[in-house]
């Protein structure tokens, strides 16, 4: 009679697992990070990202990605996000939004490898834009510090999850 070795069935039982626990993952809908030339971000340089939205009934989380080294002279930045609907010739100016980089003590938040630090910052109602029309949508990606340019940052991106 033929038996099958223990570590064929360990095998199987960590595949059975690993199917299991992915079905729960979250995946992303759209993620784009656009590298900073020189990490000095201008006034002028405004990355876009173009979002192709059908489900319009669904809710979705928008995130700002940001990657900064230590250098990075603020504990926040202020940002302000640009849209150009679907159908739209002009992009609608969107509200300033401020976000904390760094806690109270001076700490960075996010994760840090080195002198780099990534930070994913949750966007709430009324900073991230609504979807309500079907269509790709533009969104621009403007810094407003009074820095200019505003130094050490690396990139900067955009994270849009269905709820």
């Amino acid at each position: 009679m033929f038996r099958l070795p223990k570590q064929f069935f360990l095998c199987l039982y960590l595949l059975m697992v690993l199917g299991m626990v992915s079905c729960g993952v979250k995946s992303h809908y759209y993620q784009k990070q656009v590298a900073i030339p020189d990490a000095r971000w201008e006034y002028k340089f405004q990355p876009t990202f173009k979002i192709d939205i059908e489900d319009t009934s669904a809710k979705y989380e928008v995130t700002l990605l940001i990657r900064h080294d230590e250098g990075y002279p603020n504990s926040n930045i202020w940002f302000r996000l640009n849209v150009k609907e679907p159908g739209a010739k002009t992009f609608a100016k969107g509200k300033r939004i401020e976000k904390e980089l760094a806690d109270a003590e001076g700490k960075w938040m996010g994760t840090g490898m080195g002198d780099i630090w990534e930070q994913r910052i949750p966007l709430f109602s009324g900073e991230a834009p609504s979807f309500k029309k079907a269509g790709t949508y533009e969104i621009k990606m403007e810094q407003v510090m009074r820095n200019n340019p505003l130094w050490s940052v690396l990139n900067v991106g955009l994270r849009v999850e269905k709820k």
